[in-house]
């Protein structure tokens, strides 16, 4: 069978790239399909659709502890349901509200707001029926649909440019007279085999990535357990853990709790200076067209570090007056407005670069500048920089505030580069996990665009 697939797959391809209808397949107004495969309105296998209640239907008053679930956006934003509720109405409610329960095999697409989600509800759901919200509705497919095939479809690409084709362009965003447009809207259905085929192959990979991202969350959450160890000294390691008679090194008091006593506890304007950047002069701007002195935005900042897929540059002749606003491998960067508190380092392909005003400059680092990275990323600093966040319209983080920062600090140096060795070990082995996970999103990216419009073939063609 695999065999057959890639063959058919470039022959496809072949005859696509010459401009032709591939042998086997046809013109559709969805696109080019296979020959054996339907092009079917929405309205044409429906079995029952209906909106959700007047925001007058259900009042909090109406709301118990346990019952009938009521659905919002959180549950309907990936392809499948999730069951996870905080409002729940009672039995005779959801009776009440009879046209505006789903129940297990149908699915649920949201009209107004965050338009154009879509999930299907499967038929092992924690619950047998949930209230949608007045910005839902629901719909039910005859057995030669699959409600997973169809929310499939309008997620990919074209389904989802399809599905927002209603789509107002004023006040809050909604699908126009939202039940008669989806009704209207076309897709490629295959038989029934052939779509279980295709949901199953895409569900193991849903299955994959869902376990990457439960990996990850995992990993993460014992990298920020171990770094509030790690960082407070609570727990030492083993080779800084002992005097030379070999006794267990003891511990003293300070402002933020007991710290090893070969410890301190410093201000950061005591082993650093924090610097501003700087803003082009009024009426210039930056250029895409890259030269020797790209400008680092809080936009191309990530934890840790610069994402450099989109820099744009200061043009020569600007670059001179804003000379002094530089910085430098070995340095690291926090960002002071906007997304408050993003940390990171400056790598030697960026030596010299120009910084935002939107960001501070921490150099002249006396200790190891991949300890202090740590301890600003840590939950305590974090958590002040967060209280920040509520203070005026546009919060800004200010320098003296980051000078203030308190940093638990060894006194041997070895011991601060040993401790940041452990975390950047543990952050490398989360960031491989991003990118199998980003490269399995895509792999499923390139098994929808394959299978849902019949390109790759995991079933045989009707004869």
């Amino acid at each position: 069978m695999s065999d057959q697939v890639t063959e058919m797959s470039a022959t496809y391809l072949v005859e696509a790239a010459q401009g032709a209808v591939p042998v086997g397949y046809k013109q559709t107004e969805v696109g080019v399909i296979p020959e054996d495969w339907k092009e079917v309105s929405v309205a044409e296998i429906l079995t029952e659709i209906s909106m959700g209640p007047f925001g007058s239907d259900i009042k909090v008053s109406n709301f118990v502890p346990a019952g009938v679930p009521v659905l919002n956006g959180a549950n309907v934003s990936t392809h499948k349901l999730k069951d996870n509720f905080s409002n729940f109405v009672t039995e005779e409610k959801a009776k009440a509200l009879k046209k505006a329960v789903a129940s297990r095999g149908d699915i649920v697409v949201t009209h107004r707001g965050t338009i154009g989600q879509i999930s299907y509800i499967p038929n092992n759901s924690l619950f047998e029926k949930y209230v949608i919200s007045q910005s839902q509705f629901r719909a039910r497919f005859n057995s030669k649909t699959l409600p997973i095939w169809v929310v499939l479809y309008f997620l990919s690409p074209k389904g989802a440019q399809r599905l927002l084709e209603g789509k107002g362009h004023t006040g809050v965003p909604a699908i126009a007279q939202a039940t008669t447009t989806f009704r209207k809207l076309k897709l490629p259905l295959p038989g029934i085999k052939e779509q279980t085929a295709i949901a199953n192959a895409l569900s193991d990979v849903d299955a994959l990535i869902s376990e990457l991202e439960k990996l990850i969350a995992k990993k993460q959450a014992i990298k920020t357990a171990t770094m509030q160890q790690l960082l407070t000294g609570r727990t030492r390691l083993p080779q800084f853990a002992l005097h030379e008679d070999g006794t267990p090194k003891g511990y003293k008091h300070s402002e933020l709790g007991e710290i090893p006593e070969d410890w301190e506890l410093t201000q950061l304007s005591s082993i650093a200076t924090v610097r501003g950047g700087k803003r082009l002069p009024k009426g210039k701007s930056l250029s895409n067209r890259p030269n020797n002195h790209p400008y680092v935005r809080v936009t191309d900042m990530i934890r840790g570090g610069v994402d450099a897929s989109n820099l744009l540059y200061v043009p020569d002749e600007i670059a001179p007056l804003i000379k002094n606003y530089r910085i430098y491998s070995g340095e690291l960067f926090i960002s002071v407005a906007g997304t408050l508190g993003i940390v990171g380092r400056i790598t030697e392909h960026l030596d010299g670069a120009n910084l935002t005003e939107n960001a501070n400059r921490i150099c002249n680092i006396k200790a190891d500048y991949n300890y202090i990275l740590y301890c600003l990323s840590n939950k305590r600093i974090q958590d002040e920089i967060t209280s920040q966040s509520t203070i005026g319209a546009q919060p800004k983080l200010a320098l003296g505030k980051i000078e203030s920062f308190l940093i638990s600090l060894p006194f041997n140096k070895i011991e601060q580069a040993a401790i940041a060795t452990v975390l950047s070990e543990m952050d490398e082995e989360v960031l491989a996990l991003e990118q199998r996970l980003g490269k399995t999103r895509q792999i499923k990216q390139g098994m929808m665009q394959e299978l849902l419009t019949g390109k790759t073939r995991l079933v045989a063609p009707a004869a």
